[in-house]
């Protein structure tokens, strides 16, 4: 993650470096899009970068038994922008969102890596609805702030299947799940285009597990609540 907000920086920097010589973002800016942000209705599309983990509280035990690892993952979505006031938006953000999260239960009685290692890959389509509080804009510059609420679709939940941990190595959540989401971000005014990199977190308001058949399963028994945290980084396109 550390090198994906790099990433943002360093392209930021670039972009604003490539226009300098047309004084975009200098002391006296030629100002870009100066209407843009007066539309009632715009529209736009993001790619970005995903990293998705479980928290986990257990029952007994207060040390964590389970240990998650990241995999970073993929988004693409679209982005619906109602003006409300000045410096207040309201955002719809629909995507797709690919990732991973791996892991590995440390029960003594799991031996073999089939046991005691899990793949949860996930495909959701993240329905958000956010509010977007803006500053004023400086130049060619606006830096604003996101918050709202979220609800996500996992295609890949197995919450239908019958089979378990147990029986067919299958680890079960629920399909629906929902969030509240914070993030911060800036918008940067080209001559043809808005640019706005964000980073976003995303913390889940449900217990997503879905238990073993076995009450005295070594994955899920000591589970009191698995809830996903999650971190957005986006490049929006308007």
């Amino acid at each position: 993650m550390k090198k994906l907000l790099l990433f943002i920086f360093l392209f930021s920097g670039l972009c604003s470096h490539a226009q300098f010589g047309t004084n975009v973002f200098g002391k006296d800016p030629i100002i870009n899009m100066e209407n843009f942000d007066k539309q009632r209705v715009h529209w736009g599309y993001y790619l970005g970068f995903n990293s998705y983990d479980f928290k986990f509280d257990y029952k007994t035990n207060p040390t964590a038994d389970i240990v998650a690892k990241t995999v970073t993952g993929f988004n693409v979505g679209l982005v619906g922008n109602l003006r409300l006031f000045e410096f207040l938006d309201l955002r719809f953000e629909p995507g797709l969102y690919y990732t991973q999260r791996n892991l590995t239960f440390n029960d003594p009685t799991l031996i073999r890596e089939s046991e005691y290692l899990r793949e949860v890959k996930s495909t959701y389509i993240h329905f958000p609805l956010l509010l977007k509080f803006s500053a004023k804009r400086t130049g060619n510059i606006k830096p604003y702030l996101l918050a709202g609420v979220s609800r996500s679709w996992n295609l890949d939940s197995n919450e239908k299947v019958k089979d378990d941990n147990m029986t067919g190595q299958r680890f079960r959540m629920k399909t629906w799940t929902n969030n509240y989401e914070l993030g911060v971000g800036i918008d940067l005014y080209f001559e043809y285009f808005k640019f706005s990199p964000s980073i976003r977190g995303v913390f889940g308001l449900d217990d997503e597990l879905i238990r073993d058949n076995s009450a005295a399963s070594p994955y899920t028994s000591n589970i009191d609540a698995m809830k996903t945290r999650a971190v957005f980084i986006n490049f929006t396109f308007h």
